[in-house]
C-alpha cells in the first residue's frame, strides 16, 4: 500500500479529515510525524494551533513506537526460532 506524500501544510492542526492513529501504516504515521514537527518548526500563528499539533505528534509518536516494537517481537520471535531450529539440528547430528 503506498501512501501519498505529506507535505507540511498537509498537517491539519485541527485534526479535520486527520486518520485515527490506528488506521495508519508505520510509513504513514512517519510521514505525518515528519510534516508535524517540519511545522512546528516553521512556527505557527497561535498558541491553539501549535498545542493541536504537538498532541497530533505525539499520538503519531506513539503509533510509530507500537509497530517498531511489533517489528521487533516479531524479530525476536524469528530469531529465537532459528536458534532453536538450529540446537534441534545439533542434537539430532550428535545422534547420528
Amino acid at each position: 500500500m503506498s501512501s501519498a506524500p505529506v507535505s507540511p501544510d498537509d498537517a491539519r492542526p485541527d485534526g479535520a479529515d486527520a486518520p485515527s492513529t490506528e488506521d495508519l501504516s508505520y510509513e504513514q504515521a512517519r510521514d505525518e510525524l515528519i510534516a508535524v514537527v517540519s511545522r512546528l518548526e516553521q512556527g505557527t500563528p497561535t498558541l491553539e494551533e501549535s498545542l493541536q499539533l504537538w498532541e497530533r505528534g505525539e499520538a503519531l509518536a506513539r503509533r510509530c513506537e507500537e509497530w517498531l516494537i511489533g517489528a521487533k517481537a516479531r524479530l525476536d520471535a524469528a530469531r529465537a526460532g532459528a536458534r532453536a531450529a538450529a540446537g534441534a539440528a545439533e542434537l539430532h547430528g550428535d545422534m547420528a
